[in-house]
């Protein structure tokens, strides 16, 4: 195995054997980091999602670690004595104290990558908050730089702008991504479509990348894969799916479902798919957010299911269950989360063990 960044630098992961396990494999590790940016959670917000937080760490801690960055010594207080209150087991806790301008990891944070003998490697991508959106948040691309400390393993920098939002992998070879996300000119400006799929298998170990057109309304990553389609199973495809023609997401929605009925697998047959419901229409200030239940996270023997108070929450759990019948599926009211523009995928990032 490589034993510095330098004698990777001409070596991609793929040419290495190394590969992004799916999310349903074994993990070592879920990594999070505390929430604490005043602007994207004001007030009684934050108070709000932190107690989201806590409900993810008591879903968590008991099948997994959770490696947990933290920008103060108040802020872990906080925690330890949160779970405290709530009688929640703190042995798999591992907090890191890292100072962080938000909660995003999975689009800052290391995607992790393994080979076939077991060794864990990492990619470090660009983070430039989609597509410079946001000039405080660009500076947490910085999180896990010089981080031999908290990832112990080789690292891979890839020099390539993108979210672990935006990437999604089956394990066997396959990943999706949007359109809108992958070839919008705020990401990497001088790479063709082409060029962007040589990336991808170069650094995540796949073979066969998979398009679709782009993403719900009020999403500001510009599309990412994990608000609308997301693999259950190397075979098995969910897709968002919106059922009123009035909705702005219909549309767009349905052409991506479309698309994915065409596609095929590596072996030339059909994806195994099933249709997610979409949840009623949440603002903020006026602005669409960018609610979905597809923005699940798959753990150790648990999947944490986001769900909105809305009709269709018990329809989109019940079709977790079948599509991953031997996980508990929990729910997790994400108002709150999506406030801030994202939900429980978006700020969480699995390691595999």
């Amino acid at each position: 195995m490589p034993e510095t960044t330098e004698k990777m630098s001409s070596q991609t992961p793929a040419a290495l054997g190394y590969r992004m396990p799916a999310e349903w494999e074994p993990h070592a590790a879920t990594w999070l980091a505390w929430p604490h940016n005043d602007i994207t959670w004001p007030e009684e917000k934050k108070k709000q999602v932190r107690d989201v937080y806590f409900q993810m760490l008591a879903a968590l801690l008991p099948v997994e670690k959770v490696n947990l960055l933290v920008a103060s010594e108040d802020e872990l207080e906080e925690v330890v004595f949160g779970l405290q209150r709530r009688a929640v087991k703190s042995a798999n806790l591992q907090a890191h104290l890292r100072p962080t301008v938000d909660a995003w990891i999975r689009d800052y944070g290391p995607t992790f990558l393994k080979d076939a003998s077991g060794n864990k490697a990492w990619c470090k991508w660009i983070f430039n908050a989609w597509g410079s959106k946001y000039e405080d948040l660009m500076l947490d691309t910085h999180v896990f730089e010089k981080a031999e400390e908290l990832v112990p393993y080789p690292c891979f920098d890839a020099g390539f702008v993108l979210e672990g939002g935006s990437i999604e992998v089956n394990g066997v070879g396959t990943c999706l991504v949007t359109e809108q996300c992958l070839l919008n000119p705020n990401r990497n400006p001088s790479f063709t479509r082409e060029q962007i799929e040589v990336k991808l298998r170069q650094y995540l170990g796949v073979s066969q990348i998979l398009w679709i057109k782009e993403g719900v309304a009020g999403d500001d990553t510009d599309g990412h894969i994990d608000d609308i389609v997301r693999f259950a199973g190397p075979r098995l495809i969910l897709s968002a799916y919106e059922e009123d023609s009035t909705d702005e997401n219909f549309a767009v929605l349905q052409h991506n479902w479309e698309t994915l009925k065409a596609l095929k697998t590596p072996e030339g047959k059909p994806w195994d798919l099933m249709k997610l419901p979409m949840p009623e229409r949440l603002e903020r200030e006026g602005d669409r957010l960018p609610a979905s239940y597809a923005n699940f996270y798959i753990a150790n023997g648990v999947v944490l299911a986001p769900v909105f108070g809305h009709k269709n929450d018990d329809r989109a759990v019940n079709i977790l269950r079948q599509a991953f019948p031997t996980r508990e599926i929990i729910p997790i009211r994400a108002e709150t989360l999506v406030y801030g523009f994202g939900a429980i995928h978006c700020v969480s990032q699995q390691e595999p063990a």
